[in-house]
């Protein structure tokens, strides 16, 4: 970006009740030492940087997932970049616990444990949003925030959220911290997009308006179908490519067609449109979204600039109902 221009994801927005201003788009860590290797990972934050970005998503088991990867890999590799531009204090970090191997669950051992790795990896003193990734039934919720609040107390770890959970188990959480307190969760990370309303809709975005929650919903993009890349008889050679194919068909049809009106109209790609939709949605912070290298990213970041109309959300409601 050249002196003067616009920087599309300049931090506007809340993040819930914390008093941290978030940029409109959270990139996504989960590719970070998978689908891209440290160099391109790098490439793609410095990018995300220049366009004001300043949120930055992980967990502590990325990518464990890949063959000769142990986990913390991604968390590495942010940290590695932090550590190299000396911009620590520029960037809000969110990072997770409950999934990675030898470190499942919610119990306070299990948490003391993983925010230590994950402070070491990030080459930083402390987290800015430290997520339960999954719930965990068998570990009370009275263990497992007060585990969180001696985080927050010691430093560690600035303020909580909740990833995965039901609304029951969300609601649960929130009553013993408010009764009891202590720390709560801001914040809220749980599958939404164009192809997956209802659930979400129904069951959590009622708890983010009654609770003022930021919600950070993941697969903004539904796991890269609303690109609309992802057609009947087309191959895509990607490792993520199967996890579109429940989306192909007259439903998803109908979603693409409506993204590709209001994406002309904009003079813009889909998946821009597709994340600019998220935004206009009660109580909603940043959606996810992640890119492997530049090119990807270069379409992303015209989100950060599109100003959807009534017609244009009404045009997708409807499309996706």
């Amino acid at each position: 970006m050249t002196s003067g221009q616009h920087a599309a994801l300049a931090p506007t927005r809340s993040l819930g009740s914390t008093g941290l201003q978030v940029s409109p788009l959270c990139l996504g860590g989960n590719v970070f030492g998978w689908t891209a290797d440290e160099a391109q990972s790098s490439a793609v934050m410095d990018a995300y940087a220049a366009q004001g970005g300043n949120f930055i998503d992980t967990a502590d088991v990325y990518s464990e997932w890949v063959p000769g990867n142990t986990g913390g890999d991604s968390e590495t590799i942010i940290g590695n970049w932090m550590a190299a531009r000396g911009n620590r204090a520029d960037v809000i970090i969110a990072t997770k616990v409950a999934k990675m191997s030898g470190l499942r669950g919610l119990s306070p051992e299990t948490i003391r444990t993983a925010v230590d790795g994950s402070l070491s990896r990030l080459r930083t003193d402390y987290i800015d949003l430290y997520y339960a990734h999954q719930d965990d039934p068998e570990t009370p919720v009275e263990d497992t925030l007060g585990a969180f609040d001696e985080l927050i107390q010691a430093g560690k770890v600035r303020h909580i959220a909740s990833s995965n959970f039901t609304a029951e188990r969300l609601r649960e959480s929130l009553a013993f911290s408010a009764a009891n307190g202590l720390a709560s969760y801001v914040a809220v990370q749980n599958h939404y997009n164009l192809m997956e309303r209802a659930e979400y809709e129904t069951q959590i975005e009622p708890i983010v308006v009654e609770f003022g929650l930021a919600s950070l919903p993941y697969y903004s993009l539904a796991r890269g179908f609303l690109t609309g890349k992802y057609r009947p008889g087309v191959t895509i050679d990607s490792p993520r490519a199967k996890g579109a194919e429940p989306y192909i068909g007259e439903r998803g049809d109908r979603v693409l067609t409506a993204l590709e009106q209001v994406a002309a109209a904009h003079h813009c790609h889909m998946a821009p449109v597709a994340l600019a939709w998220l935004l206009t949605r009660p109580g909603l912070a940043a959606p996810l979204a992640s890119a492997r290298n530049l090119e990807q990213f270069a379409d992303l970041v015209t989100m950060g600039t599109l100003d959807l109309s009534a017609d244009d959300i009404a045009l997708l409601d409807a499309a996706s109902a």
